[in-house]
């Protein structure tokens, strides 16, 4: 049988992934282009953004793996075949990238920093009080793989921590919340609320102008999830009434952020383009293989998604 390489990487990418897999996976034929094989022979696909129609027309497909870490693109994707199972990428170093990125936010943020960016611009030396971890509540948002690596980095760093989720979870060290009643108090309590979330229909336009005001005054919102979870106008509307201090957002609704999009140039916002935890080829290679390798061998591949959760 053969696998498929369905993506939308340029040639220098897509080289980088073929050799990575053809090294991790010898025995196997991996393509990157479906011509090269009878549509019945191919079995596996791994995909990232995979190109319309990519998907048609194989009738013994039985596993497509995703080499991204969301998979609300590839649900939302007509051409991904609804009754095939859908394994989504977990790779514990997107998962340590992921709470490197959001550590240096809520220390940015706990310190004053992105206060001293602005600070500098304007040629002010203007010392701020410090605030020491132990006073600082951080909410993360989701407690999934990559929530999960972020609170306990939170915890280690000495800060306060809760965390929500859809359904009751357990870390230690955090105070874990679930349910529309949970979210109201963690919003409340957080100084800095970091959201972790997978996008799905009860999870888009989470953070609207309703939520946004149960957050405390002066508090900040770190959005490395999507951009869909937030209303920007609505998030706009807050920064600009001084009710939130700062937003750090790496994720929107519309991706690249259009030039003259507000946010540009928000004296209260610090935008990333997309890259808190970037798919690196080496360790993502690996777990697309091991899942793989499960399949061959009759076992059920990891991290399948639940189509009816959405994630």
């Amino acid at each position: 049988m053969t696998i498929l390489l369905a993506t939308d990487f340029d040639a220098t990418e897509l080289a980088t992934w073929l050799a990575l897999l053809t090294a991790a996976l010898p025995d196997e034929t991996i393509l990157a282009d479906r011509d090269g094989a009878a549509p019945e022979a191919i079995d596996i696909a791994l995909v990232a953004s995979p190109p319309a129609g990519a998907l048609d027309g194989l009738p013994n497909l039985r596993l497509v793996q995703s080499l991204w870490a969301g998979v609300d693109r590839l649900l939302a994707d007509p051409g991904v075949p609804a009754g095939v199972p859908l394994a989504r990428m977990v790779d514990p170093a997107m998962n340590e990238a992921m709470a490197e990125t959001a550590l240096w936010a809520v220390l940015a943020l706990q310190r004053g920093f992105f206060d001293y960016a602005r600070q500098q611009r304007a040629a002010q030396w203007q010392p701020q009080a410090q605030r020491r971890a132990d006073e600082i509540t951080v909410g993360v948002l989701g407690l999934g793989q990559m929530g999960r690596a972020t609170a306990r980095r939170m915890v280690a760093g000495g800060y306060r921590v809760l965390g929500w989720s859809t359904r009751a979870a357990a870390l230690p060290g955090v105070g874990a919340l679930s349910g529309e009643a949970g979210l109201a108090a963690l919003l409340a309590r957080a100084d800095i609320v970091v959201n972790l979330l997978p996008l799905t229909d009860t999870t888009r336009g989470l953070l609207d102008a309703a939520r946004l005001a149960l957050m405390q005054r002066g508090a900040s919102l770190v959005n490395l999830a999507r951009g869909a979870h937030v209303v920007e106008a609505d998030l706009l509307a807050a920064l600009d009434a001084g009710r939130l201090r700062h937003a750090v957002l790496d994720v929107f609704a519309t991706e690249p952020l259009p030039p003259g999009h507000p946010f540009w140039r928000h004296e209260r916002v610090t935008l990333l383009p997309h890259v808190a935890a970037l798919t690196d080829p080496r360790s993502a290679a690996a777990v697309a293989a091991a899942n793989v390798r499960a399949l061959r061998a009759g076992r059920v591949p990891e991290h399948l998604v639940d189509r009816a959760r959405g994630y």
